[in-house]
Parts: structure tokens; C-alpha cells; sequence
């Protein structure tokens, strides 16, 4: 039998409708992890249908970090202008800004990573095998595993997300994708930081 209570306490964690948490929770039999597992998966399915749709409308968001040492600027976009006024849009973008200010990515996607950067990664991850001695019939796998580290590491979207680890910031829009009923994409983002660019004197 699945509880009001369990219902309740798996909304306040996934932001997912009633009937969809009380669904979740009975396909699951009652686990609450397998329960956000499968509104995480419901989330890209959601996702997935909302791909064709055209996101014109949304926010443009400003975040200040560290008593103005860091700055960001982030444009996500929405499909209606009602979605980009409620609480849950306005917050999704306020996290995706703060993701920009910590973890400093550098392209929203993979796809968004220029060929001739890419080219010169593999470059540089295949002389590093090479020079750690691994036989050469495995490199290329070698190259392509730590590729993907790459993109973790400066794709906003592959990124772990920074206030939950397990989650990376495209699960989080899929999450929201769901909860809203509407395609969400980030358009573009700059972010400032005191100093950059600057060659501190000897």
C-alpha cells in the first residue's frame, strides 16, 4: 500500500505531479530511489517529445557570486511566456546560473565544441598515453574514455550537477522538462570573473 506520506515526500523531491509520483511509487513497489528513477527516465521521455517544439520565450538571468568577484549572464528559453514567470523556471534558471559561476564550462553541449578544439584534445590525451607506456591497440579506446571526461568537465549540460553530484544539469532540465510540460533549452551564457585575462606582476 503506498502512503499519502510517500507520495507527498517523493513530490517534494521531484517536483512531479500526484498521480505521476503515486504511479512511480507503485511501479516501484514503494522503493522511493527506484521511484525517482523512473520519473528521471519519464523526464527524457517527456523530453524527447517536446524536442520538435520551438523555445522562443524565457529568461535572461543575472548572478553575482563572491561579493562581485564572479559574474553571470545565462539565457534559457522556454516554449510560453506563463512558463517563464513561475517559481520553478525562474529557480531552474537561477541553478543553471550558479553551475556556470562554479564549475566554469565552457560550451553548452558536445556538439557545441569546435572540430579543430576536439582535434587537438585527442592530440594531446593520445601523446599522454603514449608516453604512460599503453600498448598502441588501446589508445584509441584510452582517448575516447578520457574524451568523455572532457566533456563532463567544460559541456554545461554533461556537467554533475552542483547541488546533487548524481545528477548532471541535463537530467535537471529533464526534470523541469517534465515538471513543465515545455522544451527548455539554455540559449547562451557569459560568465566574468575579477582579474581574468590579467598577467599578475611578478
Amino acid at each position: 500500500m503506498i502512503s499519502a506520506a510517500d507520495v507527498k515526500e517523493l513530490r517534494n523531491r521531484t517536483g512531479a505531479g500526484m498521480m505521476d509520483c503515486k504511479k512511480a511509487l507503485e511501479e516501484s513497489g514503494g522503493d522511493m530511489e527506484q521511484a525517482i528513477e523512473y520519473l528521471r527516465k519519464k523526464g527524457l521521455a517527456t523530453a524527447a517529445k517536446r524536442a520538435g517544439k520551438i523555445a522562443s520565450e524565457g529568461l535572461v538571468h543575472a548572478y553575482i557570486h563572491g561579493g562581485g568577484r564572479i559574474g553571470v549572464l545565462i539565457e534559457v528559453n522556454c516554449e510560453t511566456d506563463f512558463v517563464a514567470k513561475t517559481d520553478a523556471f525562474k529557480e531552474l534558471v537561477h541553478d543553471l546560473a550558479m553551475q556556470v559561476a562554479a564549475s566554469r564550462p565552457e560550451y553548452i553541449a558536445r556538439e557545441d565544441v569546435p572540430e579543430e578544439v576536439l582535434a587537438k584534445e585527442k592530440e594531446i590525451l593520445r601523446a599522454q598515453a603514449l608516453n604512460e607506456g599503453k600498448p598502441e591497440k588501446v589508445i584509441d579506446r584510452i582517448v575516447a574514455g578520457r574524451l568523455e571526461k572532457f566533456f563532463q568537465d567544460n559541456c554545461l549540460l554533461e556537467q554533475p550537477f552542483i547541488k546533487d553530484m548524481d545528477r548532471t544539469v541535463q537530467d535537471l532540465i529533464n526534470e523541469a522538462v517534465a515538471k513543465l510540460g515545455e522544451k527548455i533549452v539554455v540559449r547562451r551564457f557569459v560568465r566574468y570573473e575579477v582579474g581574468e585575462g590579467i598577467k599578475a606582476e611578478e
